[in-house]
């Protein structure tokens, strides 16, 4: 690099700089002609003394500066060889950017320019720089950006490098392909990690993954898909419709896994992996049932949810146009009374309406929107009352046999939905005996269990008298390995729409909330028995001596009931048609009846009649103020008045918005005249 014609130039202007060398002759000739006049005066004379001192002085300051200047040669000729020796583009710069010093790699770079290149960030650096840091920037290269680092050195000059940065090489990637080719020797035997995995492994002679022999097989395998004999084919362990996909999927040059189902058990799932190495293959097969159940349940569930959200709303609004309807038919059948010839006719479309209601209840229990109304039962008469409908459900081909045992006990439960456990019950062990044998016989026994008793026949935690009710039949019984999935919710044994697997998990619920136990007995071949374990109820002495009262006492002739009445009652509805019809019955029955359109009016009505208002009565769900805020902030005005709230939904939905409130009654919709005045006559009655 030191022989290059541009280094020779610039070694030569340095060592041969005219400037410095004139300077010289012409300060040497200056000091001989101020020396002249001073030797002539003679250097006794003072003036001659003082004029030889000056002339010394400056000949002194002379020598040092041309000194200093050679120094400065030699440091620049030192600085010159070490950034020579820099492999990277460097250059010693001024303060103003003139460039003192660069070496080939730079000129190679930015060529011979005698200034740094006129860039911000580079200038930026610069006086960074002059304050001793070490400044970074960076410099437009043809047309690309490099990076440049600035430091100080001493003179006051600045180093200038162009750092070379490596660019990483990346290293070259595996070919991705449907079936893994590595370039591997040909397998002759499963290695030990493929032997001993949990997962099915083969080895198969051939590169057709489901007509190619197999060589070797794991133990997880066999497990799986059963003995898998000695030229038996991967296909042959796969039930054909899936294989016939997965063949396709293959041909169309699909990666994978694939997904299988086993010949041996078309309900389980397996993933099928293959391995390709020189002319044969080795297949692994994942067994995926179980999350493929979860997936299923989880899909199930979100749509029972949405299915129920549904209904729910449906039934709160079908609601509002049943009420509207069967309080217009209570106005007209008041009208048109038996005899009249249009009495049939409205007397039809009320039944009509009762089925629908019925429908509507349905819907909220499937909701989970039901009010739970508990209530004291006698066991016996539940079953013989209910016996009615098990019959017309069960079918002629299947013979169903009550046992009702001695002394039946009393229970406290919801009536409508122990007779909906049992039914469920019952229609499973009808379903049963009729897949398995076309018919059979389903017996539902009753007893009342004392505790030893009830813990022999599956009730471990029994304390006390049991009531008992058994569902059985003698059908082929629950396989041992599903026994304890039957009460997990959507699981069923049914074909593919034939069940929701959702009636053992009501049932199981339906206990539960009874405060009951539920224990299955089984064997394979003969039949299943259901066993429902509820407490006794046993009456207080009070209501005991009420029974026996009513008991004793003969029957009297049911007088007619007065459903008139007086009061002011605040009606609050957002549904005109109901709150029009309902008020009109009322007040044609005696009361006076303020109308309210929603919570806004209602707050104003009962403010401008604060300490007038008899009774409250209100939807709940209505737009702006709903019923139980309209309760919290009208209850200043009207004191103790009680209340009546309507709603399509249950109860149970917003009674936790009524903490603290007494006097609070609830009618569900779909209501009648007839329900409704005899509720309001109780609730002004007992006020």
């Amino acid at each position: 690099m030191a022989e290059t014609p541009g280094k020779d130039m610039t070694a030569t202007r340095r060592r041969a700089d005219p400037l410095i060398w004139g300077a010289a002759v012409f300060f040497v000739l200056a000091a001989g002609f101020a020396t002249a006049p001073a030797l002539r005066a003679g250097p006794a004379t003072l003036a001659g003394l003082l004029l030889l001192a000056g002339v010394a002085g400056v000949a002194i300051l002379g020598l040092v500066a041309i000194r200093g200047s050679a120094a400065h040669d030699n440091s620049l000729d030192v600085v010159d060889s070490f950034i020579d020796a820099l492999g990277e583009p460097a250059a010693l710069t001024a303060a103003d950017g003139r460039i003192l010093v660069a070496n080939q790699a730079w000129r190679d770079t930015l060529g011979e320019a005698r200034r740094l290149p006129k860039d911000a960030s580079l200038f930026s650096a610069l006086v960074r720089a002059r304050k001793g840091e070490a400044a970074q920037a960076v410099v437009a290269v043809a047309g690309q950006d490099r990076p440049a680092i600035a430091s100080r050195v001493s003179g006051g000059r600045l180093l200038v490098r162009l750092p070379v940065v490596a660019e990483p090489v990346a290293a070259p990637l595996p070919p991705v392909a449907p079936v893994a080719a590595q370039a591997a020797p040909p397998p002759r035997a499963l290695d030990a990690f493929s032997g001993a995995s949990p997962f099915g492994a083969a080895l198969l002679e051939g590169l057709d993954p489901f007509n190619s022999p197999i060589l070797e097989a794991n133990p997880a395998l066999s497990a799986m898909t059963g003995a898998v004999r000695a030229g038996m084919t991967l296909g042959e362990l796969i039930d054909p419709p899936s294989r016939a996909e997965a063949e396709t999927r293959l041909a169309e040059g699909k990666a994978g896994p694939f997904e299988v189902r086993l010949a041996r058990d078309p309900s389980r799932i397996a993933h099928l992996y293959l391995y390709r190495a020189d002319g044969r293959l080795v297949a692994y097969l994942i067994d995926v049932s179980e999350q493929k159940q979860i997936e299923l349940q989880l899909a199930q569930a979100q749509k029972m949810q949405a299915i129920g959200q549904l209904a729910g709303g449906v039934a709160h609004d079908f609601n509002n146009l049943l009420t509207a309807i069967q309080l217009r038919l209570d106005e007209l059948l008041h009208r048109h009374p038996v005899g009249d010839p249009s009495y049939e006719g409205l007397n039809e479309i009320r039944q009509t309406g009762v089925r629908a209601a019925d429908l509507v209840r349905k819907l909220l229990a499937f909701s989970r929107k039901q009010t739970v109304q508990r209530e004291v039962l006698e066991l016996g008469e539940l079953i013989s009352e209910f016996e009615v409908l098990l019959r017309r459900l069960l079918r002629e081909d299947v013979k169903l046999i009550t046992d009702y045992g001695r002394d039946l006990p009393q229970v406290r439960a919801d009536k409508s939905q122990l007779e909906t456990a049992v039914m469920n019950l019952a229609v499973n062990a009808r379903d049963a005996v009729r897949a398995a044998k076309g018919g059979g016989v389903v017996r539902i026994r009753t007893a009342r269990l004392n505790e030893d008793e009830a813990k022999s026949l599956g009730f471990p935690g029994a304390e006390g008298d049991q009531a008992f009710i058994e569902v059985s039949d003698d059908g082929p019984g629950i396989p041992p390995e599903v026994m304890g999935k039957i009460f997990d919710p959507f699981f069923t044994t049914k074909p593919v729409g034939e069940g929701t697997g959702l009636g053992l998990a009501t049932v199981y619920g339906i206990v539960k909330q009874s405060d009951g136990w539920i224990h299955v007995h089984s064997r394979p071949g003969e039949g299943a028995a259901f066993r429902i374990f509820l407490p006794v109820h046993e009456p207080t002495p009070a209501q005991a001596a009420a029974a026996a009262v009513a008991v004793v006492e003969p029957p009297k002739p049911r007088a007619a009931r007065d459903l008139s009445g007086a009061g002011r009652i605040l009606f609050v509805e957002d549904e005109d048609a109901v709150r029009g019809v309902a008020a009109r019955l009322l007040r044609a029955r005696g009361y006076e009846v303020l109308e309210a359109s929603d919570g806004e009016e209602a707050l104003i009505i009962a403010e401008e009649n604060a300490g007038q208002i008899d009774l409250l009565i209100s939807d709940v769900i209505m737009p702006g103020i709903d019923g139980p805020t309209l309760l919290k902030k009208a209850r200043g005005y009207l004191g103790n008045a009680p209340v009546m709230f309507i709603s399509g939904y249950a109860e149970a939905e917003f009674s936790d918005l009524l903490e603290g409130e007494t006097g609070v009654t609830f009618l569900p919709k779909p209501i009648d005249i007839k329900t409704l005045a005899e509720r309001v006559k109780q609730q002004l009655q007992a006020a």
